[in-house]
């Protein structure tokens, strides 16, 4: 079974002037993470703007990164879905296309409940032979997973290997999951740019799924504190944590994702496709000023 670990860049999905998807900038970005140290990737995230691309877009996306990606670290797809069909299909078409592994949130739905959430799981397990990451991001599903919903799903689906929690505080959760749980054999990834990384690896999470513009900062964090060095750890997220906060902004965060991965010379436009918003000049200003702030300080990266 596929084994997950480390730092899993979620991919954005960059643009041309025109608003096309920009596959060279796509394939860039790989390049770059990949040269950082990265353990895998995850297309079509909800920061890859899932939301606003077509069926026909997401299945080029999925064999452009893993064309790009060629075996060299695990491919992650979401193929979250309002029904179970459609997301069935998706994970198919992820599979064709070579995926390692899909990532999948509940269905969206009213009053959703733990019998819905266990038989979508269980039914998407026996229609496709690939290993599920739980994603437990409330803001999309509109449901939070409970931590004994999680570890039922890890128990009972076989395909199910991995948990992505984004339901904050999430450090708490990542402690409850782990001090009921009957088994260590599967891992607990967090997100939200990295901004509580720190924190859920002391409370037993394995890494980051995230789509941080600087992934070298979160793979700085995870190497040292697994490798027992908290203090060196401590250091790299305390430090730029500030940095994680600022990019992490709603409703303009993938706008400041973007610009920061076109000033690292990774894509060619930072835009966002409505109605995403636009990096504002303010914004634009306060991000000036605090790279050149860590510029001052000797970050490699910026």
């Amino acid at each position: 079974m596929l084994k997950l670990e480390g730092v899993i860049s979620v991919l954005p999905t960059p643009f041309t002037a025109g608003g096309q998807i920009d596959f060279e900038s796509l394939r860039n970005i790989i390049r770059l993470f990949l040269e950082a140290g990265v353990n895998g990737f995850t297309a079509l995230g909800v920061t890859s703007e899932v939301s606003r691309l077509p069926e026909s877009e997401k299945k080029q996306i999925v064999e452009v990164v893993v064309s790009e990606v060629n075996g060299r670290v695990p491919v992650v797809v979401g193929t979250t879905a309002e029904g179970t069909h459609t997301c069935i299909e998706s994970s198919r078409v992820a599979a064709a296309a070579g995926a390692s592994a899909i990532m999948v949130s509940p269905p969206r739905m009213p009053k959703l409940n733990s019998h819905s959430v266990m038989r979508h799981y269980k039914t998407l397990s026996d229609a496709v032979d690939l290993p599920i990451v739980l994603q437990d991001y409330p803001p999309v599903s509109g449901y939070a997973m409970e931590p004994s919903l999680l570890l039922q799903v890890i128990r009972e689906v076989p395909n199910a290997i991995a948990i992505k929690l984004e339901d904050a505080p999430t450090p708490l959760k990542v402690a409850r999951i782990r001090a009921i749980a009957e088994t260590t054999a599967f891992a607990i990834f967090g997100g939200l740019g990295g901004t509580y990384l720190l924190e859920e690896l002391l409370a037993g999470g394995d890494g980051a799924m995230t789509g941080f513009a600087i992934p070298e900062i979160l793979i700085e964090v995870v190497r040292n504190f697994h490798s027992g060095d908290l203090e060196k750890a401590k250091g790299f997220f305390f430090r730029y944590v500030g940095l994680m906060r600022f990019e992490f902004q709603e409703g303009i965060g993938m706008a400041i994702r973007k610009e920061i991965l076109r000033r690292r010379g990774a894509i060619s436009a930072a835009g966002v496709r409505p109605p995403g918003a636009s990096l504002d000049a303010s914004t634009a200003r306060a991000l000036d000023e605090l790279l050149a702030w860590y510029r001052k300080e000797g970050c490699p990266w910026i």
